[in-house]
């Protein structure tokens, strides 16, 4: 195991109802006037918005708002947060929605106090050194930004979707009420369910050794998935199965199953080039990407996929042959994705193979990238034609 630090100071207030406590937590971390940042009709629709509202008022916090944040958060949003922030004099941002909502605010956050463009800390000219707090209340489990310091924006320019981090940027507190992600469609809850299954092999695979507690932790998140999300699909309203699919996402990215090791991040760059051209959801691209990169790197360290297949996917252990069994495991993951109502391939998508060669040239590589497995322009492209022809 590698030196690590660990640090997560975001409070968390899990439960039904606790939204109804987001004033009393915005005073308790100095908020005087806040920023209700939001996404679509659909926390307006719900009441969720409007409860939010009472809250803050009954604790008189003053507040203004801006809605209309889009799955792949746009830059412009971002912009226009950052001057009604400054004009309104605006010191604590609240995020109302999923991730891209979260993300957005934290990218206002960070560009308040900056006297440069924000997109500076997105694509490697600066870093964050200052940002007003943010907190969260979540509607959907899955990116997993309510408890880390990582966001990612698309610039509307070239549709370009890069991402940056900060432990400034981590929320000061996220309140998490499942029964908030009941009325959710099936397929953003699929969607949901891969970014948080991708969020753990993006750490679990590794070449760091001797990482016994960080792999079983990853382990346990991923067959919670497992177990808890066909409940779902099956009964939205499973409020036990909602439970833990939300902490799952929560805890597998705040990085605590993945301190002390190596990490990868490949498939996401790859997907994020997919999201920034086709406008597809996050959770839909990896579930096409991921386990095509998990075949393309298996040679690399057989019996570390071989170990996924047999502990989260109940394999048997061919240890005459354990590539048989670590491509067996790929096989389930990906009919995993399949059954839960996930594309696992460029038609299903909605992406062109004629594309690949673009999309690989997007991620801009020089030379190689990626932790794991380091990957060159064309191990992507070779990685995305293994996706475009996928089928279980």
């Amino acid at each position: 195991m590698e030196n690590f630090n660990f640090y997560s100071p975001t409070e968390f207030v899990f439960g039904k109802d606790r939204e109804n406590e987001t004033g009393y937590y915005l005073k308790k971390y100095g908020a005087k006037k806040v920023l209700i940042h939001y996404g679509s009709g659909s926390v307006i629709k719900s009441g969720l918005l409007d409860r939010v509202k009472k809250s803050l008022s009954d604790s008189g916090i003053e507040f203004t708002e801006l809605g209309g944040v889009k799955p792949n958060p746009r830059d412009t949003k971002v912009y226009e947060g950052i001057e009604l922030c400054r004009r309104e004099n605006v010191d604590f941002i609240l995020s109302v929605g999923g991730g891209s909502c979260i993300d957005s605010s934290k990218a206002i956050a960070a560009g308040v106090p900056y006297e440069g463009d924000f997109w500076d800390f997105y694509c490697g000219k600066a870093y964050v050194k200052k940002a007003l707090p943010v907190g969260t209340v979540l509607t959907i489990a899955a990116a997993g930004s309510e408890g880390s310091g990582g966001s990612v924006i698309t610039k509307e320019e070239g549709m370009l979707k890069r991402s940056t981090g900060s432990d400034l940027l981590r929320p000061k507190f996220s309140i998490l009420n499942p029964a908030l992600t009941c009325t959710l469609p099936p397929y953003q809850t699929a969607c949901g369910a891969a970014d948080i299954m991708a969020h753990v092999f993006e750490r679990y695979f590794t070449n760091t050794n001797n990482v016994e507690i960080t792999d079983r932790l990853c382990e346990a998140v991923l067959l919670t998935m497992i177990k808890e999300v066909p409940k779902v699909i099956e009964n939205p309203l499973d409020y036990d199965a909602r439970a833990n699919i939300m902490w799952a996402g929560t805890v597998a990215h705040n990085d605590i199953v993945g301190v002390g090791r190596s990490q990868d991040w490949n498939s996401h760059a790859i997907e994020h080039e997919l999201s920034g051209l086709y406008d597809c959801a996050h959770g839909a691209g990896l579930a096409v990407v991921m386990p095509a990169w998990m075949e393309y790197v298996c040679d690399h360290n057989v019996m570390r996929m071989a170990r996924m297949a047999v502990q989260v996917f109940g394999c048997q252990m061919d240890y005459e042959n354990p590539k048989e069994t670590a491509l067996k495991g790929i096989a389930q993951f990906r009919r995993f994705l399949h059954d839960i109502g996930l594309p696992v391939n460029f038609e299903e998508l909605g992406a062109k193979c004629d594309d690949i060669p673009t999309i690989a040239k997007n991620m801009g590589i020089e030379g190689t990238t990626g932790g794991y497995v380091k990957l060159t322009t064309q191990d992507v492209v070779n990685i995305l034609t293994i996706a475009a022809k996928a089928s279980v």
